[in-house]
């Protein structure tokens, strides 16, 4: 498409500004949640933000409505042993690795903060096909390549707590570590770069503007950008690694998608930050805390 370029071509990247003091971390009893939703489940951690809070009830639903007493949020012992002996674990980036949705943040920052996470609501949920929420998503507000930078300056990653643990605890063991998200690279990269993992272990949509910064849409060729994309991506990554188990961990109906064969051969849903009961109803395993993850590795 004539005047489309991507980071790697005609546009100036964007320039990510990684200061330790800025980083934001989340300590792990700083919130309650409702009494109704979470009785005798543990406490969730993340930052007293109120907009964040609200996405949360207004989106959460209570376990009993569709769970037994115990669920899934008990492995079994043959989900153990795929956890403990992974090769490889795929982690989704919003709302599993870090506490909000990017696109939602970056609607927000961009004047269109209600309507975008509407439709993300819908697209995690698994109700509309991947590509068709994204490409509304972005209509609505249509971020320039300044309006994304600027975003990135005053937005630092709010990580959900317990992941740089996780993540370093999975990768002294040797398990090799991805980010496997619908959102943009150009959001993910400092978050990878927070938890070490490299470049090329990330898997992202990608964010296209012309020569003057406009937007321009989002590269269709990612295959993250469709609904069964993150399978697409998780199968990748095995077949090129030739992994013999690998995990897929996250909280909407894409990463679910990904535990089919050929896949992930375990799917973790992390209900830690947002409850969608349909996704953890089909999980191998239901967690509320990254500690239970850590824990279960030793």
């Amino acid at each position: 498409m004539e005047g489309l370029v991507a980071a790697s071509s005609r546009v100036a990247p964007v320039r990510i500004h990684l200061r330790q003091k800025h980083l934001s971390f989340v300590s792990a009893s700083s919130v309650q949640f409702t009494r109704r939703l979470y009785r005798n489940r543990g406490q969730v951690g993340m930052r007293q933000h109120p907009k964040l809070r609200n996405s949360i009830a207004a989106s959460a639903q209570p376990l009993e409505a569709t769970l037994s007493p115990s669920g899934n949020r008990l492995p079994s012992k043959e989900v153990l042993d795929v956890w403990r002996n992974a090769d490889a674990v795929c982690f989704d980036v919003d709302s599993t690795v870090c506490l909000d949705e990017g696109i939602d943040e970056l609607a927000e920052h961009c004047g269109a903060g209600k309507a975008v996470a509407e439709w993300t609501a819908r697209a995690m949920g698994g109700s509309v096909p991947f590509e068709e929420a994204l490409a509304a998503r972005l209509s609505l507000f249509k971020p320039s390549l300044s309006q994304v930078q600027d975003f990135l300056e005053k937005n630092p990653a709010k990580l959900s707590p317990g992941i740089v643990e996780l993540v370093k605890k999975l990768k002294a063991k040797g398990t090799d570590v991805y980010l496997v998200s619908g959102g943009f690279r150009q959001m993910i990269k400092p978050v990878a770069a927070i938890l070490d993992i490299p470049t090329e272990n990330v898997f992202a949509n990608q964010l296209l503007f012309g020569t003057s910064g406009e937007f321009l849409g989002f590269d269709k060729n990612e295959p993250t950008s469709r609904s069964g994309g993150k399978a697409t991506a998780v199968q990748q990554i095995r077949k090129a690694h030739n992994y013999k188990e690998l995990v897929m961990i996250g909280d909407g109906a894409t990463d679910l998608e990904a535990r089919q064969p050929g896949g992930a051969d375990l799917f973790i849903c992390y209900a830690g930050v947002q409850l969608r009961e349909a996704v953890a109803a089909k999980a191998d395993w239901l967690v509320f805390n990254l500690q239970d993850l850590i824990r279960s590795l030793d």
